[in-house]
């Protein structure tokens, strides 16, 4: 029988982690305007509620934080996959695999010698580097997605796709490197296949669960639209589980099922898309408040020389001449191939793969545990803190396309002969300064709202479409084509962008 003490506790407990969260999100806005990543606010935030904080929150399973983690990671990758479209992927499939593969192993290596050159012992050096060797996708995405950065389409693309499909082979070496400390002399030439072999086996899993997953939401008929979510949840979680028990990378199939959900036409998917990104930001502040509370400062100052000149190293050498050699035959322009050696982004994946060593008990764990804290802070604040002024310098931003105020789309339990359409009215079409009495659409279609700025304008026959304003149309795909020519490409899933602003 519970005593008081224990309802009292968990009530506290959940007090003061709200007020985390609470301030996290408050605090994101003004933090992004600064210039200052905003996962280093839930990461800053979760060491004050710790137990050396004024929270007091004491958390110190290691184990628990890997599974919890790995939950939250699978979520972002997720929503990452919802979000980007197959001819993004086909765009920058080499040049990005090729990062996540030869550019990890790279930047591996570098790293470990230059520990090794500050007298952190051989094992212990490459055991760390294996741990930060990959780029980070919630990192990536919230300083990409979530500060608004609107870069050219190559360049972002090579950064999302390269963080979501490069933790097979940080996983594969911070595993080797374990095994190599236990149990000496037990890894062969095998283990060098395996990451290939991750590779393709989470790819052609994840492309069937995700096919899978869209055949049963089109087939199966809820008692309520809330209950969608849940689908996709368990797609979610059987991608990731049942590939990685069958040697592949769940990772990599997480964010393969979410690409193939968020580009297929299945009930709600806009509304699907606004839930699985509220769960990714719930989760990109889940981990870093869990990393914070994991952290005690007064452990830190042992390494602190360490881990900032690892960081250092990492940031400045390592990982853009690792990139600079893997793009070399893409022939990427020089300043793009600066650009995403500058933005190499740590967080979630190394903060997990860090617990790793701890939980088998590894001689100087809690040392690389500790070390990989500095590592990922400064390669989260010296990238996100100037990523807007280096865009700038090397003129790779792109013109961000205007949101509207009200979002507009129907929220159906089965698939729907038909769907409501945002465009923006741009002077180039035709239709700018046009009524819409003489515009000529198909019988089957309708234009049913105006928005312009702060203002809904109901869609009559003398309205006259202006620049600048978003139309709604509700179409049958049959007569998409002929919308299309007169109204431009519609601004696919606004809801998400307009929601960001």
């Amino acid at each position: 029988m519970l005593g008081l003490a224990e309802p009292q506790q968990s009530a506290i407990l959940l007090a003061v982690l709200g007020v985390l969260v609470a301030l996290s999100v408050l605090l994101s806005r003004p933090i992004d305007r600064l210039g200052v990543p905003v996962v280093l606010l839930f990461l800053v935030l979760g060491m004050l509620g710790g137990s050396e904080g004024i929270g007091g929150i004491e958390f110190s399973n290691y184990q628990l934080a890997v599974q919890v983690g790995t939950i939250y990671l699978v979520l972002i990758l997720f929503d990452g996959g919802m979000s980007t479209s197959p001819m993004a992927v086909r765009r920058v499939f080499f040049p990005a695999t090729t990062l996540a593969t030869v550019g990890v192993a790279a930047t591996a290596l570098m790293l470990a010698a230059f520990a090794w050159l500050l007298g952190i012992p051989w094992k212990e050096s490459l055991l760390l580097s294996a741990v930060v060797s990959s780029t980070d996708a919630a990192a990536v995405f919230a300083v990409l997605r979530g500060g608004r950065l609107h870069l050219q389409p190559r360049v972002g693309q090579t950064l999302e796709v390269e963080s979501c499909v490069n933790d097979p082979m940080a996983v594969i070496l911070t595993i080797t490197m374990i095994e190599t400390f236990l149990t000496p002399g037990q890894i062969t030439w095998m283990t060098a296949a395996e990451v290939p072999l991750q590779l393709l086996v989470g790819g052609l899993a994840g492309a069937a669960l995700g096919y899978g997953g869209r055949y049963l939401l089109r087939r199966v008929t809820v008692p309520t639209a809330g209950l969608y979510p849940a689908l996709t949840l368990a797609v979610v979680f059987l991608s990731f589980g049942v590939t990685t028990l069958i040697g592949g990378s769940g990772f990599l199939a997480v964010f393969i099922t979410g690409l193939v959900l968020g580009n297929s036409d299945v009930p709600n998917r806009v509304a699907l898309k606004r839930v699985h990104d509220a769960l990714a930001w719930l989760s990109q502040i889940g981990i870093f408040l869990m990393f914070g509370l994991l952290v005690f400062p007064s452990r830190l100052t042992s390494v602190a020389f360490e881990g900032l000149t690892l960081g250092l190293f990492l940031a400045f050498v390592a990982r853009p001449l690792a990139v600079f050699l893997c793009l070399l035959p893409f022939r990427y322009p020089l300043r793009e191939t600066a650009y995403i050696g500058w933005v190499g982004l740590r967080g979630a994946v190394p903060i997990i793969l860090a617990s790793f060593p701890l939980l088998a008990q590894v001689e100087g764990a809690e040392r690389i545990f500790n070390a990989v804290f500095f590592i990922v802070v400064v390669s989260t604040v010296l990238p996100g803190a100037t990523i807007r002024t280096v865009t700038h310098w090397l003129r790779l931003g792109a013109p961000s396309r205007p949101t509207p105020s009200a979002v507009l789309d129907i929220n159906s339990a089965y698939a729907l002969n038909g769907e409501i359409l945002s465009f923006l009215v741009e002077p180039t079409l035709a239709v700018c300064g046009a009524r819409l009495a003489d515009i000529i659409i198909p019988p089957d279609a309708a234009v049913v709202l105006v928005v312009r700025q702060a203002d809904l304008i109901a869609a009559r026959g003398n309205t006259v479409l202006t620049p600048g304003d978003h139309v709604y149309v509700f179409a049958k795909p049959a007569d998409l084509p002929y919308i299309e020519l007169l109204f431009g490409m519609p601004e696919r899933d606004v809801g998400l962008s307009a929601l960001g602003h």
